[in-house]
């Protein structure tokens, strides 16, 4: 584990540097400041882990030093020091924010259990916004009782416990950082799990984002920052779309992988780091290699244990739970009260073939739940590719003297119109937004291809 960095406050020079040379000892890395103003400029110029402030400081004194980083959001946990042990002045300072206090004169014992309490607070509140924030993002269990996740389910649970580095592969939509987030939770690590999607960060920032770095490594570095692998000591790191890294980054990542250690960009200083690896892709590795896109001793690193996901169009007995899942989920966030789908709709999310997987299912669900307002979602509520009836594909060539491409583009757009006006049962409104055009702009086509609306 990387050792916290404490920041100590106090304008007696020489009970600083006890505290400092106390703290060395112990394994800490330390930086002091001789008073609550001193403090707030090293605060936005490095990352600390702790404050050990006094309370009674000519200026800014130690109150008035932690209402000052509440203030400015700044969450990094305080313990105050003071020579005057009242009841009242420790109930005070933790009424500022304080974590904790300690009582002079103090011994190293004191010292130590105060921090290593504080520390681990930090940490635990820590994972309970990363928590937080992954329940908010994403679905919150696995849907499904296919065989196909049925097998899924027993590969997590053999692979969770072990450490093993894992490659999850699958298309788009599949649920990669789903099955990594269980693998996480199912293990024995306490750390966070931290994902990192390498095609979302620009390739001049991955290195530092993945390593950290240090004041001064570059331009607008100001301050020091941890990286990813150093956020994710003791748990998890998901590297998301890996064969999007760029090639000349992979090696660093190939030598942190075997040895276990960092150094932040900018200092020589290594760092060791106990973080599990998880990586996924949508492409495959095999052809990433062939194309010079991953290096292939890196992915033998990663390709410890694989798990391949399957496409939902091979697993369509989940259509049905998932679809409910979802009609409940979004009647529920958007006010809209209880929802259900009907037959026909139902039959329709079975005949398609999802491409986009659960999360273009996900979002053709949210979008029919709002067009059926509270009501039943039917067929008219779900996109026209999805209807049976609207398919552009035709077995047969057309007729040699029929293959000019005007007439041919308006033959297809007849076709759909009569399908959109067919499910939204004439309705022209409704026919407009499943084909994804303004309601003005339908009523020109239909009286361009002298067109009869079905009876509502």
């Amino acid at each position: 584990m990387t050792s916290a960095r404490i920041l100590v406050v106090d304008d007696e020079t020489r009970m600083r540097r006890v505290l400092e040379i106390m703290l060395g000892k112990m394994g800490y890395r330390t930086d002091g400041a001789a008073n609550g103003n001193e403090a707030l400029q090293q605060i936005e110029q490095q990352a600390f882990d702790l404050i050990i402030t006094d309370l009674r400081m000519p200026g800014m004194d130690g109150l008035a030093l932690l209402h000052a980083l509440r203030e400015r959001g700044c969450e990094i946990p305080a313990i105050v020091v003071t020579a005057y042990g009242t009841v009242e002045t420790a109930v005070d300072a933790m009424k500022h924010g304080a974590s904790d206090y300690i009582i002079r004169p103090f011994d190293r014992q004191t010292v130590e259990l105060a921090i290593k309490r504080v520390l681990s607070l930090g940490q635990v509140q820590r994972q309970n916004r990363y928590l937080r924030d992954e329940l908010e993002a994403g679905w919150a269990d696995f849907i499904g009782n296919s065989a196909p996740m049925r097998a899924l389910y027993t590969t997590i649970q053999q692979v969770a416990p072990t450490g093993s580095t894992v490659l999850i592969t699958g298309a788009t939509g599949t649920g990669k950082e789903l099955v990594a987030r269980a693998i996480h939770q199912a293990s024995n690590r306490d750390g966070l799990f931290v994902p990192l999607n390498c095609a979302a960060v620009p390739e001049s920032m991955l290195e530092s984002e993945l390593f950290g770095y240090v004041r001064g490594a570059f331009t607008g570095a100001q301050r020091d920052h941890a990286g990813k692998f150093e956020v994710a000591d003791g748990g998890t790191l998901f590297l998301d779309e890996i064969t999007e890294m760029p090639v000349h980054l992979q090696p660093k990542l190939l030598r942190a992988l075997q040895e276990k250690h960092i150094e932040r960009l900018g200092s020589n200083e290594t760092v060791d780091i106990d973080a599990r690896i998880i990586a996924a892709s949508n492409r495959d590795p095999r052809e990433a290699i062939d194309t010079g896109r991953l290096r292939e001793d890196l992915y033998y690193r990663l390709n410890v244990f694989h798990i391949a996901l399957p496409p939902l169009c091979e697993r369509r007995e989940d259509i049905p739970l998932l679809a409910r899942h979802f009609t409940g989920k979004f009647a529920a966030s958007s006010g809209l009260g209880e929802s259900g789908l009907s037959r026909a709709a139902q039959q329709r999310l079975l005949d398609y073939d999802w491409p986009g997987n659960v999360r273009e299912l996900s979002n053709v669900i949210e979008r029919a739940v709002i067009l059926a307002q509270g009501g039943v979602v039917e067929p008219a509520h779900l996109p026209v590719e999805l209807s049976t009836t609207a398919s552009p594909v035709n077995p047969s060539p057309p007729p040699t003297d029929n293959l000019a491409l005007p007439r041919q583009v308006e033959a297809l757009e007849r076709r759909l119109i009569l399908a959109a006006l067919e499910i939204s049962a004439g309705n022209m409104a409704a026919a407009a937004r499943q084909l994804h055009i303004s309601e003005r702009s339908l009523w020109y086509k239909v009286k361009k291809y002298a067109i009869r609306r079905p009876a509502g």
